[in-house]
């Protein structure tokens, strides 16, 4: 791919993240109006209530994915194909997520696979972005399914279908989590599998606070697999692409695309609390810049440096809602985001410190969970000063 493509490429991305959807300027008469906006609601509720019946969303997913892999044995791909699935069965579900969460997913795979068959983007790199930006609709489905849920809290039919849907869409994601499990020796697949069950019985009971428990258990899993997949040392992109770099440019440039297109899954959270870290990170894996330039233990050390300030933030807001189910939830975030950097912090700390540090952190959710101030008090004390000398050490 030319330099100047790919930043044509890119500039389209940038322009897609300030672009609102204008509204036309056509007169019509208020009757015409009112008719057309009663015609467009009516489509609209009936398309969504169709959609889950008629889209398997994992089946098109699958297909897409299957059709643009092609490239990799130097097939031809066929972008018609792979747009027409696009926008007749996944589109629709993308842009309720962009909706939702102020994202521009759409317009970053619409541009994509523009750019691919215009062949100003290597297929592969098309592929990559398209597959993992799909992974992240995906993942903020199952958060928007776990908001459902407690929005319908107390109707338990409809708060089982929710979770049903929610499992529908991990499933489309498993594989990513047991390639991370195979990788590092983790047990995610397990940990998620364990909440869902949490979570059901927690449905059967009634308890909110284990519902809200489990999920949580869930998302920062899911973040944890795609913290693994980019940044994460040996085998996250970052390393992958800085080595493939060496050998093949090209090829590292599609690992490069494939660690930026996982990191979306996290880059927003990370931004509320560690911006600094965050941007470093997007502009590494930023498709502009040059992939023998990529530095991994860099990339490694700022999200040390990132996780451990967002753990900080969960502990000071457990600190402020005490006595409240909030309090043990973000207590129990901020023993996740520990968890999601402990084999970082085992190298960076050793290995005594991380088990002190982490069985605190267990410590201190129970605390949250029986109200006792006094042992929190004491306990927060103690991860927060190990937390602070984790970053520092990771500078």
């Amino acid at each position: 791919m030319k330099k100047r493509q790919l930043k044509a490429v890119f500039a389209m991305f940038l322009l897609a993240g300030g672009v609102l959807a204008g509204c036309g300027n056509t007169e019509k008469t208020a009757t015409t109006e009112k008719q057309a906006e009663k015609t467009e609601k009516t489509e609209q509720t009936e398309k969504s209530e169709g959609e889950k019946e008629e889209i398997n969303y994992g089946e098109a997913f699958k297909e897409a994915v299957t059709e643009l892999e092609k490239a990799k044995t130097g097939e031809k791909v066929d972008f018609d194909k792979v747009t027409t699935i696009y926008t007749t069965k996944l589109q629709a579900l993308v842009q309720k997520r962009d909706a939702e969460f102020q994202d521009t997913l759409d317009q970053h795979i619409t541009a994509a696979l523009s750019a691919g068959k215009d062949g100003s983007m290597a297929p592969m790199v098309v592929k990559q972005l398209f597959d993992k930006l799909m992974q992240k609709v995906f993942y903020a489905t199952i958060k928007h399914e776990f908001t459902e849920v407690e929005e319908h809290w107390g109707n338990q039919e409809k708060v089982k279908e929710e979770v049903e849907e929610a499992k529908e869409f991990y499933a489309i994601l498993q594989s990513t989590v047991e390639k991370r499990d195979a990788a590092y020796g983790t047990n995610l697949v397990d940990t998620i599998n364990g909440a869902f069950s949490d979570i059901e019985s927690a449905v059967e009971k009634g308890d909110a606070l284990a519902f809200a428990l489990g999920k949580q258990v869930i998302d920062k899993t899911l973040m944890k697999t795609f913290y693994l997949a980019t940044g994460a040392l040996p085998h996250g992109y970052a390393s992958k692409a800085a080595a493939e770099a060496k050998e093949n440019a090209d090829e590292a440039k599609v690992e490069q695309a494939e660690g930026w297109a996982f990191y979306q899954s996290v880059y927003p959270y990370m931004k509320k609390h560690a911006p600094e870290e965050a941007d470093y990170i997007l502009q590494q894996f930023d498709l502009q810049t040059d992939v023998k330039t990529l530095d991994p233990i860099a990339i490694n050390k700022a999200f040390i440096r990132g996780w451990a300030k967002v753990a900080l933030h969960e502990y000071e807001e457990s600190e402020e809602n005490w006595g409240q189910d909030k309090s043990a939830v973000t207590a129990l975030e901020g023993a996740l985001f520990i968890d999601m950097i402990g084999s970082d912090l085992k190298t960076l700390l050793g290995e005594q410190a991380f088990t002190t540090l982490n069985d605190q952190a267990h410590k201190y959710l129970e605390a949250a969970k029986a109200k006792n101030k006094e042992e929190g008090e004491k306990l927060l004390k103690q991860i927060e000063v190990t937390l602070h000398a984790a970053i520092e050490k990771a500078k």
